[in-house]
């Protein structure tokens, strides 16, 4: 490592601080891949390693397993619905999986887990991808992930630091402010970062996130924050990993500085990586620049090129640089990962309300069942449309089964054909989809979609209500009869979902965050659904 450094230029070395996400015309230590074909997305990945001097790290989100960014790789379940199982294993059985893929891929670095506690039930971009609210049981999950994923050979990401749980905005678009003293932070933020560095993780991401009572200059983000970055994170809690920056093309880091003095206050703060910089080329300048200067000490590129090369031969890369293709495809999506992925929506679909003791909902040739589909909107959908599962396999449970969709778009009189449907229907289900999501800035269904429901509520039909997504939406509707969560908008969850209605699966998810007012974490009517009442036989 020593040998490798010292035959680095200084522009080499402080290429080595760069991860952009395309590729461009100076020395980078690595880059960030988005979404495409496994197949193609590696081949790419060997032929930027090829042209690399030095072994590249290379990374993605795989929040939910590769297949959330790749198609035909395993889809797993959010941090939520690992969370909600009450059993860490899966946690590290998750990771395992995540790593055996990203790597047959040459995916190195894993941004993940989100060591978050979710404190806000208004978080607009945490919620569902934190394990839960309780820093203690965030913790566990959190070591159990990182476990799974570096005894896998990939480097994981707690983040994001010092902790993004307790905000209402989405510092995509704009820096969310954190005014809480360093007591809480002990108490309710730091413990899961704590925990990861005690579990030796690789990599800490930066929150784009003002803390005024830490850093006392106005409207400096903790990616800035020299208070945070250095003082709290290297210095108190001695973590001696790499640091990256969270994407520094988010509006929480760019709406006030340029890209050039952004990427030198990051250095100057304490990163080892700029993620995803706006402009690389500028980003490299702009660091030498303030080297030669005597602004960034040669010695501090030194440390984070050091660091960076030590995470590469910790994967040993120069000899595991590149993947065979063969062994990805045999490995990428295979049955036995996306068995382990659905047994985990499985368990964590969790039974919190079922007042009118509808469930379970036996199937049935004569129930005439009325599935309402309702989107918190038409358009963004990055993983395809929702709403195929449910729509495909409650028919073949009620054959006199019709599904209707409802979204942000709809007209009135689309709203009102709803209401004639489910007059003339046996039975209501109901499928709200609550996207989070970057740049969506709301967890919130529409007006005219909760006077729907409402509505609906109000005909006193067995009404089953199935909550895909945010776990908060019973604190907006708390009339709802009957509420079930299955923390997640995927094929994955609607399988579970269908399979528990009908009682084919027990209901044994347990809440791991509090809906304020109504249930407390840990809440969950468990048990096989037969156990909760049910429709007598028609």
């Amino acid at each position: 490592m020593e040998t490798t450094l010292a035959s680095l230029s200084l522009d080499e070395k402080i290429g080595q601080m760069l991860m952009p996400g395309t590729p461009v015309n100076v020395p980078v230590g690595g880059y960030h891949v988005f979404g495409g074909d496994p197949t193609s997305v590696a081949l790419m990945i060997n032929e930027m390693q090829r042209a690399a001097k030095v072994p590249l790290l290379i990374a993605d989100n795989f929040e939910g397993g590769v297949g959330y960014v790749l198609f035909g790789a395993t889809r797993l379940p959010l941090a939520m619905s690992i969370g909600a199982t009450g059993d860490e294993r899966l946690a590290y059985e998750a990771a395992k999986i995540t790593a055996e893929e990203g790597r047959a891929i040459g995916v190195n670095v894993n941004f993940y887990p989100v060591a978050d506690v979710n404190s806000n039930p208004e978080n607009p971009i945490i919620n569902i991808r934190s394990f839960g609210e309780d820093p203690a049981s965030v913790s566990r999950f959190v070591r159990a992930f990182i476990r799974g994923t570096q005894e896998n050979g990939q480097i994981a990401t707690a983040k994001h630091f010092p902790g993004h749980g307790d905000v209402s905005s989405d510092s995509h678009v704009r820096m969310p402010v954190v005014n809480v003293s360093r007591r809480r932070l002990d108490s309710l933020e730091l413990p899961p970062f704590r925990a990861a560095i005690e579990e030796h993780v690789g990599a800490v991401m930066s929150a784009h996130i003002w803390l005024p009572q830490i850093e006392a200059a106005r409207n400096v983000p903790s990616t800035l924050s020299k208070n945070v970055m250095t003082r709290l994170l290297r210095d108190e809690l001695h973590y001696e990993g790499v640091v990256f920056t969270d994407s520094m093309g988010m509006g929480g880091v760019t709406a006030k500085l340029s890209n050039a003095e952004a990427t030198v206050r990051a250095v100057e703060a304490g990163a080892d990586i700029i993620l995803l910089p706006p402009n690389a080329e500028e980003s490299l300048r702009a660091i030498k620049s303030a080297v030669e200067s005597g602004r960034i000490s040669a010695q501090r590129v030194e440390e984070s090129a050091r660091r960076i090369l030590r995470a590469k031969a910790r994967l040993d890369l120069e000899n595991h640089r590149f993947v065979d293709i063969d062994q990805m495809m045999a490995t990428v999506g295979s049955r036995e990962h996306r068995d382990l992925a659905q047994s985990i929506a499985d368990r964590a679909i969790t039974l919190v309300r079922d007042d009118r003791h509808v469930l379970p909902l036996r199937p049935s040739p004569d129930l005439r069942v009325a599935q309402i589909n309702i989107l918190d909107s038409r358009a963004g959908w990055r993983e395809g449309p929702v709403g195929r599962v449910v729509t495909d396999e409650l028919p073949k449970r009620f054959p006199r089964a019709i599904t209707v969709q409802i979204d942000d778009q709809s007209t009135a009189s689309e709203f009102d054909v709803v209401r004639e449907l489910a007059q003339v229907s046996d039975a209501l289900v109901v499928n709200a989809y609550v996207r989070v999501a970057a740049y969506k800035g709301s967890i919130d269904l529409t007006r005219d979609e909760m006077a729907l429901i409402r509505s609906l509520v109000a005909m006193n039909k067995p009404l089953v209500f199935v909550d895909y997504g945010s776990p908060f939406v019973l604190t907006h509707l708390p009339e709802l009869p009957s509420y079930i969560v299955t923390y997640d908008t995927t094929p994955l969850a609607e399988m579970a979902a269908v399979r528990a209605i009908t009682g084919e699966i027990p209901f044994q998810g347990k809440l791991p965050v509090n809906l304020p007012g109504l249930y407390a974490i840990g809440h969950g009517l468990g048990g096989r659904p037969s156990e909760c009442g049910g429709l007598p036989p028609p």
